[in-house]
């Protein structure tokens, strides 16, 4: 469904009218990313996780509503071959790909014949799924549009925003919790600020976009990014919620300025026939970044704990009183397979209350350390994406935003692409 709301609004308005609307997209969307985990923590701490769940039913019964009410109608071309052997091989591929990524070096060793066959599967499915592409007469990614430069560096810039956003989004919640000692629900507040300097960027994108230009727009938040993400991995134990605060600010700004205009780019760069495939790569590698961004910072994080806790904390629960054994087992298996669990549970204020004054004593501030340190790493992983990410705009073509509702011919294409 997310790419539709995009290709919709390729498919209604001119170049100049999509920056507006597409700006306002991202900001609805930076609005949800943002409030949907602090909702989401508010009812865990209030209600039931179940309700999790059940609040997806009356958001889905309106939007099924305003879709049948406002959406214009359109009559579409039919007989639509879907091609279910490229969709199994990509799936097949990426997930094979993503299991790798999470269960190495935790549940099984990285040489291990688990993870070895994870990636070999990965690597034929998704060489099938490029084979698959280059012969299918309707393929879900033709292959033939990575040759095309523009293509290639805007999905990569989305990628790579995409990996720092959502590492961004998961772990800072998760350092308000464990060192600053706030609730799951609080702890959603810290990002209140990227989600407003999120949403004012991205609504006063269109405007910068016809001034400055594609590339000059992307690096600027990129840049502002990079920036947001070094100074996250600065934060130490005694950073407050303001601080944190304003390191988001920062961080949603980047975000704001970039988001709207990866998709508009690439629409203004292709001719109508490939709206929807280009609209829908948009969103996808976009989506598979964050996928990928949770994954790959989820095991640095995971890996860099389970090394400091095994160094720091298994002594000194091997000294736990025999009357304690039960716990300690569970420890040690947790610091082994889910140190971010680990963290959750012991550092939480509702835990810590009901803890004895030795167990805070001798094992907080081991806790608190290695959770500290994991994160400075999470940080600076991110902060190399989306450096990364900046480093290709410069090889964005010189992209220009039309006022006409898409590109006619493939010379057009190729002249605003730069590869005539």
């Amino acid at each position: 469904m997310m790419p539709m709301a995009m290709i919709i609004i390729g498919d209604l308005f001119t170049g100049k009218q999509r920056a507006k609307w597409q700006g306002v997209f991202g900001a609805i969307f930076g609005l949800a990313t943002v409030v949907g985990p602090q909702v989401g923590g508010w009812i865990v701490d209030s209600l039931n996780w179940r309700w999790v769940f059940y609040i997806n039913l009356p958001v889905g019964i309106l939007a099924v509503i305003l879709i049948a009410i406002a959406l214009p109608k359109h009559k579409t071309a039919g007989g639509v071959k879907i091609d279910i052997p490229g969709i199994l091989t990509m799936i097949i591929g990426v997930v094979s790909l993503l299991l790798a990524l999470t269960f190495g070096g935790n549940e099984y060793a990285w040489g291990s014949w688990q993870i070895i066959g994870l990636f070999v599967l990965a690597v034929v499915s998704l060489v099938s799924f490029a084979f698959i592409e280059s012969k299918a007469k309707e393929p879900i990614l033709p292959i033939r549009l990575f040759k095309n430069r523009t293509f290639t560096t805007i999905n990569g810039v989305g990628f790579l925003m995409s990996v720092g956003m959502f590492g961004a989004i998961m772990f800072v919640p998760l350092f308000m919790q464990g060192i600053v000692g706030i609730s799951a629900s609080a702890s959603g507040t810290v990002m209140t600020p990227l989600m407003i300097t999120m949403i004012i960027a991205s609504m006063v994108s269109g405007q910068f976009i016809s001034k400055i230009g594609v590339r000059k727009q992307m690096l600027t938040g990129m840049l502002i990014m990079a920036a947001g993400f070094y100074l996250l991995s600065t934060m130490g134990m005694e950073t407050s919620k303001l601080l944190a605060s304003s390191y988001m600010l920062i961080l949603g700004l980047g975000m704001g300025l970039v988001m709207p205009i990866l998709t508009l780019a690439l629409q203004e760069s292709f001719p109508k026939s490939e709206l929807g495939v280009v609209t829908s790569s948009s969103q996808f590698f976009r989506q598979i970044g964050g996928t990928f961004g949770m994954t790959i910072l989820g095991a640095v994080m995971n890996h860099k704990s389970t090394v400091l806790l095994e160094q720091n904390l298994t002594p000194v629960v091997k000294q736990l009183p025999e009357q304690a054994s039960e716990m300690a087992n569970q420890m040690t298996d947790m610091i082994h397979k889910n140190p971010q669990g680990l963290y959750s549970s012991l550092l939480s204020p509702e835990t810590l209350a009901k803890m004895p004054k030795e167990f805070v004593e001798h094992m907080l501030p081991i806790l608190k350390e290695a959770l500290v340190t994991s994160l400075h790493q999470v940080f600076i992983i991110g902060l190399v994406f989306v450096l990364l990410g900046a480093v290709l705009t410069f090889f964005i073509g010189n992209i220009q935003i039309s006022d006409r509702k898409s590109k006619k011919s493939k010379s057009e294409t190729e002249v605003s692409t730069g590869l005539a």
